[in-house]
C-alpha cells in the first residue's frame, strides 16, 4: 500500500516494451534502474507500463504518457531484427516521417568495419525526423529523445550507461529522500498507526509492504518525499507509534536493505 503526496516534483513515466519481458523469459533490470537514478535527481516515476511489440499498443501507451509527465522512457526494441519497431512507432505517435537520421549513421559506419556493415545494422539509424541522439558508449547506436519522449535500448549494460549520461542533462528537482524501517507484524496491524502518522504529515509519503520470512509476518514501512526534514520527522513519528505497540522493529538506512516482497 502507498499513498501518494502531490509536489511539485517533475514527474516521469516508462514504457518496457518487449514480447520477451511479458512471456517471463526475460526479467526487467531496466525499471529498477532507471527509478532509482530518476529520484537521485529529483524526478519522480509515478507510472510504468509493460506492452508488446505491437506498433499500436507502444503508440497508445506513449501518447497517453508524454501528456501528463515531464518525461516519458521507452526501452527495448530499438536494435537491429525485425522485430524492433520501437522507433517506427514513436513515430507514429508523433505524427512524423520515419527514415534515416544521417548522423546516427554515421556513427554506425565510423564504429564497425566495412565488412560488417550491413542493412539490419544500418536500420538502427533509422529513426522519426526531429529526432535529438542519445549517445551510447558501450556500443555506439544510439538512443534518442523527440521532445519530452527518450527513447533508449533494452539491454541493461548499454542502458545503464546510457542514462549514466543522460540524467544530469535533465531538469530535476530536490533529490527524492527516503527512509524504512521493519516491523515484525502483519501490515494489518499497522494499518491504523500508519493512517494517523500519514494523516499528520501529508507531504510525505507512507508506504507499507508485506513479507513472510522464517515463519513470521513483517512489513517493511517506507517514508519518501524531496524534503528530507520532513521525512525524518515522519520517521520519528513511525519510530514513536512503533515503540509504544511493543512490537519488535529494525531500521535500514538504504531501501535495497528492505526484504523483498513475498
Amino acid at each position: 500500500m502507498s499513498t501518494r503526496s502531490t509536489t511539485l516534483q517533475p514527474t516521469a513515466a516508462v514504457v518496457v516494451i518487449g514480447n520477451e519481458i511479458l512471456s517471463g523469459r526475460t526479467r526487467d533490470a531496466n525499471l529498477p534502474y532507471l527509478a532509482t537514478k530518476l529520484g537521485e535527481a529529483g524526478i519522480r516515476m509515478v507510472e510504468a507500463r509493460v506492452v508488446p511489440d505491437i506498433q499500436v499498443r507502444i503508440v497508445e501507451a506513449v501518447n497517453a504518457l508524454r501528456s501528463s509527465n515531464t518525461y516519458v522512457f521507452t526501452t527495448g526494441g530499438i536494435g537491429p531484427t525485425h522485430d524492433d519497431i520501437t522507433a517506427r512507432a514513436i513515430a507514429a505517435a508523433f505524427g512524423v516521417p520515419f527514415g534515416r537520421n544521417a548522423e546516427a549513421e554515421r556513427r554506425l559506419r565510423g564504429y564497425y568495419d566495412p565488412e560488417m556493415i550491413n542493412d539490419a545494422r544500418l536500420s538502427m539509424a533509422d529513426m522519426p525526423a526531429g529526432a535529438e541522439l542519445i549517445d551510447n558508449p558501450v556500443s555506439i547506436a544510439p538512443g534518442f529523445r523527440l521532445e519530452n519522449v527518450h527513447v533508449l535500448p533494452g539491454v541493461p549494460k548499454i542502458l545503464q550507461a546510457m542514462v549514466d549520461l543522460l540524467i544530469p542533462a535533465l531538469a530535476g528537482g530536490a533529490p527524492i529522500s527516503s527512509s524504512a524501517l521493519t516491523v515484525f507484524a502483519a501490515e494489518g496491524e499497522l494499518a491504523s498507526l500508519l493512517a494517523e502518522v500519514q494523516l499528520k504529515h501529508p507531504q510525505v509519503d507512507i508506504g507499507s509492504y508485506p513479507f513472510f520470512r522464517q515463519g513470521r509476518f513483517g512489513t517493511t514501512i517506507v517514508a519518501r518525499a524531496p524534503d528530507a526534514a520532513l521525512v525524518q520527522s515522519a520517521r520519528e513519528a513511525l519510530e514513536a507509534r512503533v515503540l509504544a505497540t511493543g512490537y519488535e522493529w529494525m531500521a535500514f538506512d538504504a531501501e535495497s536493505a528492505f526484504p523483498s516482497h513475498s
